[in-house]
């Protein structure tokens, strides 16, 4: 069952996904506390958490979602006029690392669907599946179309949580700007639908709505990047690229996730069983553990 929780206002004329992204960033909070031990907290919060729900009125409890074009026309308003002066993959906002001195790494795998890229490296998710390793997977509209069997086993699979690629995979622009010959979203309406509408594809298949966001091809501007922010993501950047867009072979993804710091957030694909991915990340997870890292999904701690 959908639990949105939305605000409107003159003064807020994007909606804030109240209750779900908070519920995160609290869980995130405390995640952090027990792994340094602190763990009387959980009760502080809980009981917050109740107050607050406790004042929200049923009327507003009850609200269902807005639709995308209201939310369109919402983003369109608001930023009117407004020209983005930045375009990469490190603008403020993005988030790049876990949190934490911890010595843990978060695999990120994206599916970027597409004639070119709706396959699967199927020895990879076996892998990580008998080895017990989490990971978290950012899955576009386009393959889960391909791959929509799949697709629920992996989001019904605790060891992964399923974030959100985009509809059809664009860079997020919000003037049509352009990364690595993608042709990225051409104004604020299209960057909505193309969050929006692949965040509302995984909720309704998963049951659970997405809260992380990374772009096709992980470029932005800051407009685009602050949108994302008003419809409920936090926008997932990287600090250890993986695969260089799956065209690495095995000894290459080795040696780079070899290179793993704590909190480091890695950059690989799922999606090109051809490529050296998945071979490298197999033989690079033993000795990364041999080493004293633990695998993490990014939900498990805050980001930086």
């Amino acid at each position: 069952m959908t639990d949105y929780r939305y605000i409107f206002s003159s003064q807020a004329p994007m909606f804030v996904v109240v209750l779900r992204h908070n519920v995160q960033r609290i869980d995130g909070t405390v995640r952090a506390l027990i792994s340094v031990g602190i763990c009387s907290v959980i009760t502080v919060l809980t009981a917050l958490l109740a107050s607050i729900l406790s004042v929200v009125s049923p009327g507003f409890a009850a609200s269902p979602p807005p639709s995308v074009e209201n939310l369109k026309q919402h983003a369109i308003s608001r930023y009117a006029g407004v020209v983005p002066a930045v375009w990469g993959e490190s603008v403020s906002g993005v988030r790049t690392r876990l949190d934490t001195d911890r010595k843990v790494i978060a695999l990120t795998l994206d599916a970027c669907g597409g004639t070119a890229g709706k396959g699967v490296d199927m020895h990879l998710v076996e892998f990580l599946i008998r080895q017990k390793i989490p990971a978290t997977l950012f899955i576009n509209g386009r393959w889960i179309d391909a791959n929509i069997e799949l697709f629920r086993q992996l989001a019904a699979n605790p060891l992964f949580e399923i974030a959100n690629h985009g509809i059809r995979h664009k860079p997020a622009s919000t003037t049509g700007r352009s990364a690595y010959g993608i042709a990225g979203t051409r104004n604020v309406g299209e960057l909505v639908d193309e969050i929006e509408l692949n965040a509302r594809k995984i909720e309704a298949i998963s049951g659970v709505r997405p809260t992380l966001y990374r772009s096709g091809t992980a470029y932005y501007d800051e407009i685009a990047v602050q949108i994302a922010h008003d419809l409920g993501h936090e926008v997932a950047g990287y600090s250890l690229l993986g695969d260089a867009g799956a065209t690495w072979s095995a000894a290459q993804v080795k040696a780079a996730l070899l290179k793993a710091v704590p909190g480091d957030i890695a950059l690989l694909h799922m999606n090109h069983p051809e490529a050296g991915t998945g071979a490298g990340i197999i033989a690079a997870v033993p000795e990364l553990q041999r080493r004293g890292f633990q695998f993490v999904k990014m939900s498990d701690f805050l980001l930086k």
